[in-house]
């Protein structure tokens, strides 16, 4: 007889660790795959039913712990440029109130699950095999395994949002192209990437004094520019509704020079590192 030592007993500091999966991650992976087997069937045997309901609990108890040290172990490394990009996300949410969400590239993000609490109906999607080779779980939220510029999705959605992922796809045009087939006539794209008005830029990392310079990142960091931008927007018969422009280096292009906390609004003719657009498909 197995011996079930209930999880509200368990000491502080306490791992558990079934043979042959040393690590939660891949005790959450196998939990995954147990699930997946059995959502189907229409009976379950009593074993089952003990299974998945030891496995509901102890995903519950890894979640409240994973949270507790996240908690207790804040540190600040660098902030980032997600307030500039999810203001300007949410104020169009705000103002559009789509009912179908489309958010492309969520990674272990939550901003899917803070947009389903708004009432919307959200998908989210990353391109896990390629970009995540050790596999990804985000636990605020279900992300489908999808390479937008391939894309299995069916549309069509009110509102597609693509924050800070476009410029690590090296087949931009063709991702742009797939977003706007998922996405209604008289929808709108929210894009955020990195930007520079006036020349394209390959990979931002490879630019002396960038500060991923002589690094081994595994993906490039293209930066944009309005001629990029005209090229996709005369390909899906798209309109720029509203842009911004934002610097937050002291460089030409996004991760070279100094980093600048807070950043700075400024206009297309100044210098910045980062654009937030909305599009509409016409």
């Amino acid at each position: 007889m197995i011996a079930i030592v209930p999880l509200k007993k368990l000491r502080p500091g306490i791992v558990l660790k079934p043979k042959k999966c040393q690590e939660q991650k891949d005790l959450s992976f196998r939990v995954l795959g147990f699930m997946e087997r059995c959502k189907n069937k229409m009976k379950y045997s009593f074993l089952e039913k003990k299974g998945i309901a030891l496995f509901g609990r102890i995903g519950k108890w890894q979640n409240a712990r994973q949270c507790q040290a996240e908690y207790a172990n804040q540190n600040i490394v660098r902030l980032n440029e997600r307030p500039v990009e999810y203001s300007f996300l949410f104020r169009q949410i705000a103002r559009l109130y789509p009912e179908r969400i489309l958010d492309i590239g969520t990674g272990t993000t939550a901003l899917p699950h803070v947009m389903r609490n708004c009432g919307f109906l959200v998908t989210a999607t990353d391109n896990i095999k390629d970009y995540w080779p050790h596999g990804m779980i985000n636990r605020h939220y279900h992300v489908i395994n999808d390479d937008i510029t391939r894309s299995s999705l069916d549309g069509p959605f009110d509102l597609v949002s693509c924050i800070s992922v476009l410029e690590h796809i090296p087949h931009h045009q063709k991702a742009i192209e797939n977003i706007f087939r998922l996405l209604k006539t008289g929808g709108y794209l929210v894009l955020t990437c990195p930007y520079t008005e006036n020349r394209y830029v390959a990979n931002c990392y490879g630019v002396q004094g960038s500060d991923g310079f002589g690094k081994a990142i595994p993906f490039v960091c293209q930066s944009f520019s309005r001629e990029t931008m005209t090229g996709w927007i005369d390909q899906v018969n798209g309109v720029v509704v509203e842009q911004e422009y934002w610097q937050f280096y002291t460089g030409p292009c996004w991760s070279v020079g100094k980093y600048l906390v807070p950043p700075r609004q400024v206009d297309a003719n100044e210098l910045h590192q980062i654009t937030c657009t909305l599009i509409r498909k016409s």
